[in-house]
């Protein structure tokens, strides 16, 4: 029976999933032996018709995962069983050319490399469809006045609107951060036992750039046995970073969700869900919950990824452990958060009602700030207007006065203030004007990124 969630559907795609698949890695392992064996028959390394019964032979339904793991559990060496059980199902010279003049990490680092590929091929069109779900709900919310909170208190007046752009903002920087490390981490290595290409010379230079090139991967600069570690630990630190604002805004939106604010709620199949097996009441926020869960795990990858950075001079084999772990757990989760952030995004109700109240709350001390301001324009210092203010609200707000009807009060303050000069629906509109503003520059920002990405 399987143990981990990922092998029992639990969580993850299976979009995403069949990449990191035992068998989708022997596949791939076989479609670079035999690419080897063309390139090296293309440029007289071997003789063409031995590149011919290695490709012939070199294909999962022929040289099966089974067979090779049969083999494995006797040599104890997954490359060696590889290309001992693609020799045996080569019925022309082919027997003795395979694995001509590579070394293990040739085949399983370019595998990997493939791997990551296919893996940004599958993430980063989810990552655009979450952040349009993000542009969708913040032009939607554009003019949502809510009171804005700092240390978990009111503060002054933001909008919806401004909320989502600041998310949006975020995944569209990861997105960019993907990007770049992608270019960085899809680098394939076929340079030999230590990367000196000892065995093939010259040729094994060429032999490198053109097989890479058939499999749609870069060719790296310089290498040791192994493709440097420091790319896959950035891709790692970028998932987990990414991981990290997602968990971020669940958090936020958890906080949203409590019963003393409730000014939001995420997707509920009503009739259906259950929220509690003892409270039927219960409207719990699940899924944002298991997004700040999960991210917390995504996060305790980066450690090893950064850890196997290190290696005894051209090479061990310490990494390879963990990367069994760390690699498809961290693809195939931060996949899955993306995707459920953006049901819970789309689906995500919003209670206007609830944000009125919430914005009422305070008795106008949101508008202490604006006050201020107010009272600075006017004439007065304003570290004495803060302080009149302060002692002002904190005596009477515990009476249950509010901000405005305080300093209409207040002889020294209705001096210099008229009723005029306290315009809310102007400060109410500004807030708008300004927060769409912003909307519409962090929007065309997103924008600006799809086209530069895709020229």
């Amino acid at each position: 029976m399987p143990v981990c969630p990922i092998d029992y559907g639990r969580y993850g795609h299976p979009d995403m999933i069949k990449i990191f698949e035992e068998e989708h890695r022997h596949k791939l392992w076989l479609k670079i032996e035999a690419t080897v064996a063309e390139v090296q028959s293309e440029i007289g390394l071997i003789p063409a018709d031995a590149a011919g019964d290695i490709v012939i032979a070199a294909i999962p339904e022929t040289v099966t995962l089974e067979r090779t793991m049969e083999i494995e559990a006797r040599t104890r060496h997954d490359i060696a069983a590889l290309f001992e059980a693609i020799a045996e199902q080569c019925q022309g010279p082919g027997a003795r050319w395979v694995h001509f003049g590579l070394t293990s990490n040739d085949v399983k680092d370019t595998a990997l490399a493939l791997q990551f590929k296919d893996a940004f091929d599958v993430l980063m069109p989810k990552v655009e469809e979450l952040c349009m779900a993000v542009v969708n709900r913040a032009v939607e919310t554009k003019d949502l006045v809510a009171v804005g909170r700092s240390h978990g208190q009111h503060a002054v007046p933001i909008t919806y609107g401004l909320r989502f752009a600041v998310w949006l903002d975020e995944i569209r920087r990861h997105r960019r951060r993907l990007l770049a490390a992608r270019e960085r981490v899809i680098v394939g290595k076929l340079a030999g036992a230590t990367g000196s290409h000892a065995a093939l010379g010259p040729k094994g230079l060429l032999m490198q750039e053109k097989v890479l090139k058939k499999l749609g991967l870069h060719f790296p600069i310089v290498t040791t046995q192994i493709t440097q570690r420091d790319r896959h630990a950035e891709v790692v630190c970028t998932l987990a970073n990414l991981a990290s604002s997602l968990d971020k805004i669940a958090t936020d939106l958890r906080n949203l969700q409590r019963t003393e604010i409730a000014e939001t709620y995420e997707p509920f199949a009503k009739g259906k869900q259950v929220g509690s097996s003892a409270m039927p009441h219960k409207r719990n926020p699940v899924t944002c919950e298991k997004i700040s869960g999960i991210a917390r795990f995504v996060r305790s990858l980066v450690q090893p990824a950064l850890e196997n950075v290190v290696s005894w001079e051209e090479r061990d084999i310490s990494h390879s452990s963990t990367e069994r772990f760390v690699f498809p757990q961290a693809f195939i989760l931060v996949d899955y958060l993306v995707r459920e952030m953006k049901r819970v995004i789309e689906g995500l109700e919003i209670d206007e009602e609830a944000i009125k109240r919430n914005l009422e709350l305070s008795n106008n001390q949101i508008l202490s700030e604006y006050v201020i301001t107010e009272l600075t324009k006017a004439g007065m210092e304003r570290p004495k207007a803060h302080e009149k203010l302060r002692d002002m609200l904190s005596e009477g707000g515990k009476k249950g006065k509010g901000l405005l009807e305080m300093v209409k009060k207040d002889k020294e303050l209705s001096k210099l203030l008229k009723d005029s000069d306290l315009d809310l629906e102007k400060y109410f509109s500004t807030i708008r004007t300004v927060s769409w503003g912003l909307v519409r520059k962090t929007i065309a920002a997103y924008h600006d990124d799809l086209t530069s990405s895709t020229k």
